[in-house]
């Protein structure tokens, strides 16, 4: 279990930020991550402030809520510029799904991690294709923690870090849930693809 570092430093001034980054396939417990350190935070007291894309709509409007229907709320915002001005009052910022961000998102979050902030990103390091998603290499790149979670094959049981699309469309971005997506191991994901080359031909 992730335990959270402490940088701060009697009679330091500025105090210090930094960057965590919790990734991995759909279903693996990311979000449930994100908020398990954000509700820590509160407990001691730490002005937070969470935000998720405002495209993303699945369980709720504004809250961020997992897989297991635990939430917390946030501000859903269309453009990453928007978070440094939101932000500018707390010492914890909170990111979800943070692949669906424009590219500014890294700008961002190294801004208010270099403004003493605490900065913790959940989102999926891999696309449908199996292919690094959005901008969560660069983050994962600049982050001083990383965290990768994995889900259960869905086809055999084994540890999964593949998001596995159902649905025959080829939109890199396809918002949906268990309708839409399973999770799956390398080899269950490799032989999905084969068979899906196949059955298009």
């Amino acid at each position: 279990m992730f335990v959270e570092p402490s940088h701060r430093r009697e009679h330091q001034n500025p105090r210090t930020g930094w960057i965590e980054v919790i990734c991995g396939s759909m279903f693996s417990g990311k979000t449930e991550e994100l908020i398990r350190r954000l509700n820590r935070a509160k407990i001691a007291r730490q002005k937070i402030q969470i935000f998720k894309p405002a495209l993303d709509k699945r369980y709720h409007e504004e809250n961020i809520v997992s897989h297991n229907d635990n939430s917390i709320s946030s501000i859903p915002v269309r453009l990453s510029q928007q978070i440094s001005d939101l932000a500018q009052d707390c010492e914890v910022v909170g990111l979800d799904e943070a692949q669906f961000f424009d590219e500014g998102i890294v700008e961002v979050c190294d801004q208010l991690a270099n403004s003493g902030k605490r900065v913790i990103i959940a989102g999926l390091d891999m696309d449908y294709l199996g292919k690094p998603f959005g901008c969560m290499p660069q983050l994962m790149a600049i982050a001083e923690y990383v965290t990768k979670v994995h889900a259960i094959c869905m086809v055999c049981g084994e540890v999964a870090s593949h998001s596995y699309r159902l649905s025959p469309s080829n939109e890199h971005v396809l918002l949906g849930e268990t309708d839409m997506y399973e999770a799956r191991c390398r080899r269950c994901f490799n032989l999905g693809e084969k068979t899906a080359e196949l059955y298009s031909r």
